[in-house]
């Protein structure tokens, strides 16, 4: 399969409107190369406490799209046979419409071709089946090995949301969730991307589990995983929404109804929710945190005893902290 790939150099301040225009004309996708900052949202989004510092923005960004190239040589954009040239006409054209009206900066545009891309599926080559501790995880195009036939087994692929459990703080969870769960409990899992722990939840024994994401790919990332898993829609029930600020979410996950919350999210993140999500625990719940940080594990750890929560213990592995937290029995 090849691509074609038209860049244009544009300013920051043009993205959203080239992006816009070029739609119309059948670009679909764009790829955004800039060195605009990461906005709070996005930080909250990512697994990363501490982010290296980048470079200074300096308005420029580079607009990427990309067209498949028949093998007769033509492009097809939005259902109409075309070639190389004739896109970069309309572009252009495009792009001169806007001068007239907006400061587009250089509005160069540059066409390269690729060699057989597959966004999907390349990145497949770098997930293969690892242990957490007597716990394989493998991808589902790979095959488990004689020796580990009888070993608990997650088939999980994370598609667009993250979560296969080779991150540290993936992991710290795993192991609390382990000593914590009964076969009554009630699990909720706050910022759950691919539903690696509420799916292994289910597997050491949980009664239901309910997980909620900001992002919706993890819906069919979650359902994905739970049918490799043999996990049901009944047993797995998944929302998207914040939590921390959104009445409609925490009404819809329920107050004082769940033995243990996980949340493997950012350190910042975790204090702000501590004292919201109190209140869908149930006397005698427990709140499992990690995501944090070396350093960052008092002001989580602070936060939940000023919320009323007895902090059991604080984990480690490597850079990373876990804290497990209990409401008192009224």
């Amino acid at each position: 399969m090849k691509w074609v790939k038209f860049r244009i150099k544009t300013v920051t301040d043009m993205e959203d409107i080239i992006i816009s225009t070029l739609y119309d004309i059948g670009l679909e996708g764009a790829q955004i190369e800039d060195k605009i900052p990461l906005t709070a949202l996005e930080k909250e989004q990512m697994f990363v406490d501490i982010l290296p510092d980048g470079p200074e923005d300096d308005g420029v960004a580079y607009l990427n799209f990309f067209v498949e190239k028949q093998d007769d040589g033509t492009l097809l954009v939005a259902d109409e046979v075309t070639d190389t040239d004739t896109m970069i006409g309309r572009i252009r054209a495009e792009l001169d419409d806007l001068r007239q009206f907006c400061d587009i900066g250089e509005g160069s545009v540059t066409v390269s071709e690729t060699e057989d891309l597959d966004w999907i599926n390349n990145w497949k080559q770098f997930f293969h089946q690892f242990y957490i501790d007597d716990i394989l995880v493998i991808p589902s195009w790979e095959d488990i090995k004689p020796e580990d036939e009888d070993r608990m087994t997650l088939r999980i692929d994370p598609g667009t949301a993250f979560g296969t459990g080779m991150h540290e703080t993936t992991q710290l969870c795993i192991r609390q969730l382990r000593k914590h769960i009964t076969p009554e409990t009630e699990l909720l899992d706050v910022g759950t991307g691919s539903g690696i722990l509420a799916i292994l939840s289910l597997m050491f024994g949980a009664k239901h589990a309910v997980g909620t994401d900001l992002d919706p790919c993890a819906v069919d990332a979650v359902r994905d995983n739970c049918e490799k898993n043999g996990i049901s829609p009944e047993q797995f029930e998944m929302m998207i929404g914040n939590i921390i600020d959104n009445k409609a979410t925490q009404d819809a996950v329920g107050y004082g109804k769940y033995d243990i919350v996980v949340a493997n999210i950012l350190a910042d993140v975790l204090v702000a929710l501590t004292p919201v999500v109190k209140a869908h625990i149930k006397p005698g719940g427990v709140f499992i945190t990690s995501g944090i940080i070396e350093g960052k594990e008092d002001s989580v750890a602070d936060t939940m005893r000023a919320a009323g929560f007895e902090v059991l213990d604080i984990r480690t592995q490597g850079e990373w902290r876990s804290v497990t937290g209990k409401l008192p029995v009224a």
